[in-house]
């Protein structure tokens, strides 16, 4: 009640859930739904519970969102039209099933909108190290109960980095980058670590600098 109360009357609030420090990529995201749906606001609400094996601790995702706020960028792009709250909730990985719950959620927060990603809630098997759920099950399981529940879901291709060729922020989605043929920058995860661990450069257009430097102060200890 205190977070829908806290919402401007009048608005469409567009909800987003992660359960990571929210990277260039991801912002890219949020600034291109903010725009994409009209009158609208963003509602970013991660959860901050237990996830799984290798993630980040949760005290240490609330720092990263905490410094992403403070960040010259981050204030020049969301200005006002972001806001944040944080929801002490444990993922289950349950892949479609997952995702309806976090609709239900984020409606009862106020959201008309919610934002689902390629295999949101989505794990591995334990005896293939494969996807357990397809690609865009989670999606369309989300659209299937959008009308029963009267939450639109909003999704968009993988946002990428191409440089100059990009929008103002060096941006475009992953399906007019191929289109053009353009060279599609990468920064795997495993990379990522290990560049926090070694000490070694990570780029602007991957990460906020400020986020970077929490996860470093870090350590090796904030992974479960």
């Amino acid at each position: 009640a205190q977070v829908r109360a806290s919402l401007p009357k009048g608005k469409q609030v567009v909800a987003f859930q992660n359960r990571n420090p929210v990277h260039k990529a991801h912002f890219e995201l949020l600034v291109h739904a903010n725009k994409d749906v009209e009158n609208s606001i963003i509602l970013v609400h991660p959860t901050c519970g237990p996830t799984q094996p290798g993630d980040i601790d949760g005290a240490t995702r609330i720092k990263t969102y905490e410094v992403l706020q403070e960040e010259p960028e981050y204030k020049k792009w969301a200005g006002e039209n972001f806001r944040w709250s944080y929801l002490p909730y444990s993922m289950k990985m349950a892949g479609p099933r997952e995702a309806i719950q976090h609709m239900i959620i984020r409606k009862n927060f106020g959201a008309t909108h919610f934002i689902i990603g390629r295999d949101m809630a989505g794990t591995k098997s334990t005896l293939t190290s494969e996807d357990f759920y397809g690609a865009y099950e989670a999606q369309d399981m989300g659209k299937k109960h959008s009308a029963e529940l009267n939450v639109k879901v909003v999704d968009y291709p993988n946002m990428v980095y191409v440089g100059a060729e990009g929008n103002e922020r060096g941006y475009m989605t992953d399906v007019d980058a191929k289109a053009k043929g353009l060279k599609i920058n990468k920064l795997s995860g495993t990379e990522f670590r290990k560049r926090l661990r070694s000490g070694e450069e990570i780029p602007e257009w991957f990460a906020f600098p400020k986020v970077v430097q929490v996860l470093r102060d870090g350590g090796d200890k904030i992974f479960l």
